[in-house]
């Protein structure tokens, strides 16, 4: 698949990984449409990239319908990047269950949200003609190594990214007819925003952690993974791990 000239969406694509990778393909030429909140800074990255700024909620199918009819015809890039991580464990310290309503907010962005994403893309882009090669297009997704090595206190976010892994497998095979591929990355440590609140000293600390190199994974080292795939027309229904070989400790 050609990034050149290509038709891209990207979900959170006004902050952390997300803009890593909208700004990385439009750099290859590809019309680049972000999808984040409305009170997000996706319009001013939209206008910096010469794209397109479709504000939508990516648990609401028809704010996300809206956004995929924005994107540049024919559809041939997604990467699902939007996600939230608050930490709640199953008991709080006097043994009380933690909100259920927390548990299935973070479910409903990250796993239910990307199933919405990708499969209205994935509707469109099944009514594309098919390039040269036979493919429509490529389906990225966003796991977490807290799919494998979830840590205490994340119970919801490591459900929501195994989910997400969980997925891949069989929709890849499904959408293998209409020359769909799927692939999801699973980031270890990365230089996001939500790390980015932190001391210097704990994202050191956090750094080191991480076998070889001992830092944190970098934005760009995530979008240039998501260009790989794009362009590697033999990877399809597989989750790489993007961690530095890192196996996260239970806490």
């Amino acid at each position: 698949m050609e990034i050149t000239g290509a038709s891209a969406l990207v979900t959170g694509g006004a902050s952390g990984l997300g803009l890593a990778t909208a700004r990385r393909l439009a750099r290859g030429g590809a019309n680049v449409t972000i999808v984040d909140l409305p009170t997000s800074a996706g319009a001013e990255i939209a206008a910096e990239l010469g794209g397109t700024f479709a504000a939508a909620d990516v648990t609401d199918p028809e704010q996300v319908a809206a956004a995929v009819a924005a994107a540049a015809a024919p559809l041939r890039v997604v990467v699902n990047c939007a996600g939230i991580a608050p930490p709640a464990k199953v008991l709080d310290r006097d043994g009380t269950p933690s909100p259920l309503a927390a548990f299935t907010k973070v479910i409903q962005v990250n796993l239910i949200g990307t199933y919405n994403v990708l499969s209205q893309a994935a509707a469109s882009m099944a009514r594309t003609d098919p390039t040269d090669s036979g493919d429509r297009g490529v389906i990225v997704n966003t796991a977490s190594v807290a799919a494998f090595d979830g840590q205490i206190g994340q119970p919801a976010y490591a459900a929501s990214k195994g989910g997400i892994h969980a997925l891949t497998l069989p929709v890849a095979r499904e959408l293998a007819r209409y020359g769909i591929r799927v692939c999801t990355i699973a980031p270890g440590i990365m230089e996001t925003p939500m790390l980015a609140g932190l001391p210097q000293a704990a994202q050191d600390s956090l750094g080191q952690q991480v076998p070889y190199p001992q830092r944190l994974g970098r934005p760009d080292e995530y979008a240039a993974l998501v260009q790989h795939l794009i362009e590697n027309g033999y990877l399809n229904g597989e989750t790489i791990r993007l961690d530095g070989a890192i196996r996260m400790a239970p806490k």
